[in-house]
């Protein structure tokens, strides 16, 4: 082990204007969902540059998945298309309202999903599609509204890791789909902790998010409290869920929003410096955005060739001797006892996911890395080669 420090996988990245927002918001008595959720909803809408779009702030992407796919009125018997490539969460809110996930391959240069994969597991049940833009590089969203215009399907997109992330000089959030979902997460590309934003310029889908943001509430708790007549009384209008934004979280959001152009370009900056160190290794490295496009490099995700002498799980292994922290991004869904045999799934059907997991490592990357951190990385992933 070396006597340097851990350096950790992911860490967020906090200042002095949050740490202040947040003590204003435990000083003025409202911290839940109130004054400053709103203001972090509009601030949002603002970056994201249409004035139709709404946002509806919540407590975690899951949530707002979970809303969105309600809102479309999903049910038991629909069917969702998505990747087996993701995190649960993508997955399991098409669960929770009963209907049941068609999941497909990757493209194996982007990681994305297959979008030919997509149209062949349509059938008579498929309802939606929920493509996730991985590691920040945009999916192809014009092949995928194409395909959903062509079958009558909505489109929900997982933009987890996709902001500020690009598609031809559009932000995505702002592309044709029926709702895009952004998560604020503490490693995401901002953070509030916990949280999340839902976007969409559907008025109806927006309305009924709100509503089934808070308990099927037909007004928000913040509305009735700072109305100047009594305005005690309200109605529930709908089994509603707890997925409220506190205005805790919403003051770290404000300020993360401000300091995410910047953000990005630390990202990139730090992801070009691995591109240039670990060209010359036996490494897949992952792909940039096309040109004019922005990749919000979330995560820097190799992948070991072929021939490479060393093994992914050593790899790691070395990296944390190393005093590195690494991750893998993901164990894919096909391999997780309840997908696998939920829809009795086996790796054969999942070539590029599977070849992709069993050779991926996600390195560390994010804004509160230092110059003489990202170098430490740099020589450790070398030395793995030596």
């Amino acid at each position: 082990m070396t006597d340097l420090p851990f350096l950790p996988f992911a860490l967020p990245d906090l200042g002095d204007d949050e740490i202040a927002e947040v003590v204003d918001t435990l000083k003025s008595g409202w911290i839940t969902t109130g004054p400053k959720a709103k203001r972090f909803e509009q601030a949002f809408a603002d970056f994201l540059g249409d004035p139709q779009i709404e946002c509806i702030a919540v407590n975690s992407a899951t949530a707002g998945l979970h809303l969105a796919l309600e809102a479309i009125g999903l049910a038991p018997g629909d069917e969702v298309i998505t990747t087996t490539h993701t995190f649960t969460a993508t997955a399991e809110v098409v669960r929770y309202l009963g209907a049941d996930v068609k999941l497909v391959d990757i493209d194996p240069a982007t990681l994305n999903i297959d979008i030919a994969a997509i149209e062949a597991a349509i059938t008579p049940k498929t309802r939606a599609i929920l493509p996730v833009h991985y590691a920040g590089l945009a999916v192809d969203m014009l092949a995928i509204l194409d395909i959903a215009r062509r079958h009558g399907l909505r489109v929900i997109e997982d933009a987890a890791h996709a902001l500020p992330t690009t598609l031809e000089k559009e932000l995505i959030g702002t592309l044709g789909s029926d709702a895009t979902v952004f998560s604020f997460y503490a490693n995401k590309t901002m953070t509030t902790g916990e949280g999340g934003m839902l976007v969409t310029r559907n008025a109806e889908l927006a309305k009924r998010a709100r509503v089934m943001r808070l308990h099927g509430m037909s007004r928000d708790a913040f509305d009735r409290f700072t109305a100047k007549v009594p305005s005690w009384y309200y109605e529930i209008v709908a089994p509603g869920f707890k997925y409220n934004l506190t205005d805790i979280a919403a003051a770290l959001g404000l300020h993360q929003l401000k300091r995410l152009p910047g953000f990005q370009l630390r990202r990139e900056q730090i992801a070009r410096r691995y591109h240039e160190a670990f060209a010359d290794l036996p490494l897949i490295l992952p792909p940039d955005a096309p040109a004019g496009d922005t990749h919000s490099w979330h995560l820097y995700v190799v992948r070991l060739s072929d021939d490479a002498a060393i093994t992914r799980d050593a790899f790691i292994e070395g990296m944390y001797a190393a005093g590195i922290g690494c991750s893998v991004h993901y164990v894919p869904l096909h391999l997780h006892p309840y997908w696998r045999d939920r829809y009795g799934l086996t790796p054969e059907q999942f070539p590029h996911s599977q070849k992709a997991y069993e050779r991926t490592v996600s390195l560390p990357l994010y804004t509160a890395m230092s110059d003489a951190d990202v170098e430490r990385v740099v020589a450790s992933v070398r030395g793995m080669f030596v």
